[in-house]
């Protein structure tokens, strides 16, 4: 297996930065999110709803993975992170950063995959094809962790792939020059990979296969516990701004704000946002998510990227890696 770039950046970088983090606010905090990945939340950003509960100006920064979000926490640039991947989360935590999971921020099977070229014509059923394929990852995500997933699934056997590292607008632009046979993603460039390609598996096959795709909102644990208040002001907004969005009479009046903030235009907004599924705080603690389920999942993760040799090592738990504290207070 050909692997262009090491995933290993973000969590060295993590490892050498420590916890700059911890300390006060002075006012203000960084919050990193993505564009292209329509949210409710971005309704209550864009309305200054966050600013406003929790008595500071929030600085929001956009980026194009969640490995990047894990340096920019482990650097101190950032302080929360809205919809970081689960994948990413497992990767920095296995290598020794202290971050937390808060919420889930999004469930969202569907726009999650990997497409292969459409002039290739392979599909579920020729899968093995795929051997001696070049294909764009982004590697530490959610995408990889479904891609490796699926070649297991199929016995594709990845060494024999070059797999090359890159961001999902690259792998977008990749596959649509042809050069690559396969690129993986979210959102926005996934939707574009679409354009020239075809996925494997859909959503609902993915998650019968025990392919779960769920973001989650993080933190550094140190900064987290020395702001547990200001944390549970920014989860009870969000959690204000899903209720809102359940409420279909409310989608007019928010939709163009979220699409605006999220840097797309209204229908490929409603598209995407409609493959979504936010849930509730009752079912995010629940045993499904917060309460045993997303620790189990990350475990899963973590051993299958040791086996692919994507990380070194997994942790023997991941329980100390999710803090429901600040999210059953906003619930109070």
């Amino acid at each position: 297996m050909t692997i262009r770039t090491k995933m290993t950046g973000a969590a060295a970088l993590a490892l050498v930065a420590g916890m700059a983090q911890a300390g006060s606010h002075g006012g203000e905090i960084t919050v990193a999110y993505f564009l292209e990945w329509p949210m409710p939340f971005e309704y209550a950003k864009a309305e200054g709803m966050y600013d406003e509960a929790m008595g500071v100006t929030v600085n929001w920064v956009s980026f194009d993975t969640g490995t990047a979000m894990s340096a920019a926490m482990a650097s101190g640039d950032v302080h929360l992170s809205v919809s970081q991947g689960v994948p990413p989360f497992v990767v920095a935590t296995s290598a020794g950063q202290d971050l937390q999971i808060l919420d889930v921020a999004v469930s969202y099977s569907d726009n999650d995959n990997c497409v292969v070229r459409e002039d290739l014509e392979i599909d579920k059923d020729s899968a093995g094809e795929l051997a001696g394929k070049k294909v764009a990852v982004p590697l530490g995500t959610a995408a990889h962790y479904g891609f490796l997933k699926q070649m297991s699934h199929f016995g594709v056997d990845i060494s024999t792939m070059e797999i090359v590292d890159m961001a999902p607008p690259d792998g977008a632009a990749a596959i649509a020059q042809g050069s690559v046979d396969m690129a993986c993603g979210w959102g926005g460039s996934l939707r574009r990979m679409k354009e020239h390609g075809n996925v494997l598996l859909t959503g609902a096959e993915k998650e019968e296969l025990g392919i779960l795709v769920f973001d989650v909102t993080s933190g550094p644990a140190g900064w987290v516990a020395e702001n547990s208040d200001l944390v549970t002001a920014f989860l009870k907004v969000t959690a204000e701004a899903n209720a809102m969005w359940a409420d279909e009479a409310n989608h007019e009046k928010m939709l163009p704000v979220i699409a605006k903030d999220a840097g797309m235009d209204l229908e490929a907004t409603r598209a995407t946002i409609s493959t979504f599924v936010f849930p509730t705080v009752e079912d995010q603690l629940s045993a499904k998510w917060l309460g045993g389920g997303a620790q189990e999942f990350m475990k899963g993760v973590a051993d299958v990227f040791v086996e692919a040799g994507s990380i070194d090592a997994a942790l023997d738990s991941y329980a100390d890696n999710v803090n429901t504290g600040p999210l059953t207070a906003a619930a109070e």
